[in-house]
């Protein structure tokens, strides 16, 4: 029984070379703010999914308070 391979087009090729792009980049790429706590990824989350903002940010010197970076 003989499988029916059909050859790539452009746009399969053009979609595998950006998928293939993005894993080497996620893998090899740091990202330049460094790394936030996972709580407070879990927290920005939450309160976004939501309608009612939970808290209010006066200023970046806060901001980065409340993610623990020092200012």
């Amino acid at each position: 029984m003989k499988i029916a391979v059909k050859k790539p087009t452009l746009k399969t090729l053009a979609n595998e070379v950006s998928l293939l792009r993005s894993f080497l980049v996620g893998m090899t790429a740091k990202d330049p703010e460094g790394v936030y706590r996972p709580e407070f990824v879990e927290e920005m989350l939450r309160v976004s999914a939501s309608d009612i903002p939970k808290r209010e940010f006066i200023n970046g010197r806060e901001f980065l308070k409340r993610i623990g970076r020092p200012t």
